[in-house]
């Protein structure tokens, strides 16, 4: 089993992986308008030989089946302020 891996045009590391290439039919329009146009980045096998940097094989496969696509949004922003401050108090 394949997927296909998309990148967002106008989010920056946010990618929708799909089953087949270029069939969007499963996904909500809501989120194919907020994605933008997508750019192929890559075919990927889901057979377990290789990793997915940002995302959980499983969770990928998992959302495929039941739902038609996976979406991998960004990590979390550091607040750097936060944790400065914080490491201000403890000293």
């Amino acid at each position: 089993m394949f997927c296909v891996i998309y990148r967002s045009a106008r989010r920056e590391q946010t990618y929708l992986y799909v089953e087949k290439k270029d069939d969007f039919s499963r996904v909500p329009e809501a989120l194919m308008q907020s994605f933008g146009p997508p750019q192929l980045t890559m075919l990927f096998p889901l057979d377990g030989r290789k990793k997915l940097a940002g995302a959980d094989l499983d969770k990928v496969k998992e959302a495929l089946v039941t739902q038609g696509y996976y979406l991998q949004l960004p990590p979390p922003q550091e607040n750097l302020l936060k944790e400065h401050l914080a490491g201000l108090g403890k000293q």
